[in-house]
């Protein structure tokens, strides 16, 4: 199945909440989200319709799905792998989902969406441990340091643009954050609370994937 690389905002109006995919954007009054958080198509300012059970349970999987930008066949696999962990179901998931590298990145402010993070990481721009990692769903554990590459920190972006916002950053409190140099080292295990997700819907892909 081929990633979907259409409007993200579309995703956000279809699932009818804000995912922040945008970054910066997705706050903004120009977001289409807040001028129009209907489903698009053009019914969809006025479609309404009562959900199943099964089609609210999608709905949550796809809401959890497309925050981390992530395709369905690992997706699956990563919630069949927490419900057959000995460790609580949802915790489990959420610390994997969160300790994402191309996440940690998003998260130690590097980057202003998870899809930006992803294509830092994906160009190799990234390091753990001094050690150059290029792949997005890498686990980072606690203990790692995360900096960006010696090369990539002359880059317009490294040097100009990111310092812009980083600064003024606040990581969550598994991340500490050295934001003059660009380094975030794994402190702590992240939680549902940090993450943003909301219990119910973590429980619903539970569910979903259960029958």
């Amino acid at each position: 199945m081929a990633r979907y690389r259409g409007p993200k905002e579309k995703i956000e109006r279809r699932l009818g909440t804000k995912l922040f995919l945008k970054g910066e954007r997705s706050y903004s009054p120009k977001s289409a989200t807040v001028r129009r958080m209907y489903p698009p198509g053009m019914h969809g300012k006025n479609f309404r319709t009562r959900l199943s059970e099964y089609g609210s349970q999608l709905q949550s999987k796809q809401k959890v799905r497309q925050t981390y930008r992530m395709m369905e066949k690992q997706f699956k696999n990563w919630a069949k792998e927490a419900m057959e962990s000995r460790s609580e179901t949802s915790d489990y998931l959420v610390k994997k989902l969160e300790r994402r590298l191309d996440n940690a990145v998003f998260r130690s402010g590097f980057a202003q969406s998870r899809d930006q993070a992803r294509q830092l990481v994906g160009h190799g721009h990234i390091t753990v441990n001094d050690k150059k990692v290029s792949i997005p769903s890498y686990g980072v554990k606690t203990g790692d340091v995360i900096k960006v590459r010696e090369g990539s920190a002359k880059t317009k972006y490294f040097s100009v643009l990111a310092p812009q916002w980083i600064k003024k950053y606040k990581p969550p409190s598994w991340i500490e954050l050295d934001s003059d140099n660009f380094v975030a080292k794994i402190i702590g295990m992240p939680t549902i609370a940090e993450s943003g997700l909301e219990a119910k819907d973590i429980q619903a892909i539970v569910e979903f994937y259960s029958r």
